[in-house]
């Protein structure tokens, strides 16, 4: 760990780093100029060419046991974009904690040009429980921007937005499903509002870009005009060595793309995500055993049969029929359903061919070698 430095540095006091004076838009290149200052997490000033570990204090807990927001910062020698990468905004989601250590982990970060933020665990509360939700049962990512005066989520919300998110030009947020759900592999962007964010979120590469509309109160509505990719793969509490792979390598290109690290010497065989510009959910026809028919990543038509849910005794079956052409992207995991509950979340198409290519890309690229490796 660096020595702290309680000094006032012009980043400190809250002026524009000089990385963000570069593009905010999709590629931003290493600009020269005047020296390269130190960035300032916490009160700790890091130094170019520096890695450190900041904890950022929150409330503590009723116990008077003290709780901080664990933040990694490597700022490289050279200057470029300040990109921020967080997991665990929901504390159930540990996906992204394992994608930013192994993140962390990789050798080329000695080549950074530029800076990078990672906070492995937003909501220390909800991870310490295993739970979504914070204490006082909010949900963190429906509380940005926050306040200093509010809430425990408006709080912790705040620290988030003033320490990290405001020094950066570029963000990636990780999540995955909620609990009992689980997502293919893909990337949320809103291109209404963002339409620059494309270029982005093709370079990441996940099978499916979903363009979705911003909800009022999470941290891409908060971002505002700063680039944020929103990551959602897996399930809740359960790694998924297939979601981490590929969210890994999409951090990885993404900031190869905005020149934080040197280019592969081979050639990056990245398949072309698929646009989807709607989704809809399933719901359950009536309460009972759920019986699915269509793995997660499957192409249905509509019409086709979804599932099947009957009762304990199978007297009473009934059939759970898309309305709908497109990918599933989302599926509940648990067969105990009630009348009305969402069962199936389907990116919709007029024409599956392209989409159905995308997806058979994306295995071939993560799931044969994954295979392959645990045989």
């Amino acid at each position: 760990m660096n020595e702290d430095d309680k000094g006032h540095t012009p980043e400190a006091a809250g002026n524009e780093p000089a990385e963000n004076q570069a593009s905010r838009s999709g590629r931003s290149g290493r600009t020269a100029g005047r020296a390269r200052e130190p960035i300032v997490i916490g009160g700790v000033s890091v130094h170019p060419g520096q890695r450190c570990y900041v904890d950022l204090p929150l409330p503590p807990l009723y116990t008077h046991t003290s709780v901080a927001m664990p933040v990694h910062v490597i700022h490289g020698k050279q200057p470029g974009p300040v990109l921020f990468v967080t997991a665990a905004i929901h504390g159930d989601e540990i996906n992204g904690i394992e994608i930013i250590r192994r993140l962390l982990a990789t050798k080329s970060l000695s080549r950074l040009a530029g800076t990078l933020i990672a906070v492995p665990v937003v909501n220390v509360y909800g991870f310490v429980s295993q739970s979504r939700y914070l204490p006082d049962r909010r949900d963190l990512n429906r509380s940005f921007p926050g306040s200093e005066q509010g809430s425990m989520a408006a709080r912790l919300a705040d620290t988030l937005m003033s320490e990290i998110v405001a020094k950066c030009t570029h963000g990636i947020d990780l999540h995955t499903a909620a609990e009992g759900r689980a997502n293919l592999p893909q990337i949320r962007v809103d291109l209404d509002a963002h339409p620059d964010l494309l270029e982005l979120a093709e370079a990441f590469a996940p099978p499916i870009l979903l363009d979705s509309h911003t909800r009022d109160g999470t941290l891409r509505s908060a971002a505002g005009s700063l680039p944020l990719l929103l990551y959602e793969a897996g399930e809740a509490l359960r790694f998924d060595e297939l979601a981490i792979r590929a969210g890994l390598k999409g951090v990885l290109r993404v900031m190869r793309h905005l020149n934080m690290l040197p280019a592969n010497k081979g050639v990056d065989k990245k398949s072309k995500p698929w646009l989807a510009n709607n989704s809809v959910w399933m719901r359950a026809p009536q309460s009972g055993i759920l019986r699915s028919r269509i793995p997660l990543g499957g192409i249905v038509e509509e019409g086709v049969v979804l599932g099947y849910i009957s009762d304990p005794f199978g007297e009473a079956e009934q059939a759970v029929v898309s309305d709908v052409s497109g990918v599933l992207i989302g599926i509940t995991k648990l067969p105990l359903v009630h009348e009305g509950e969402a069962l199936y979340h389907v990116a919709t198409t007029a024409s599956t061919k392209s989409a159905a290519r995308a997806v058979d890309e994306f295995r071939l690229e993560y799931e044969q070698p994954l295979i392959k490796r645990l045989k």
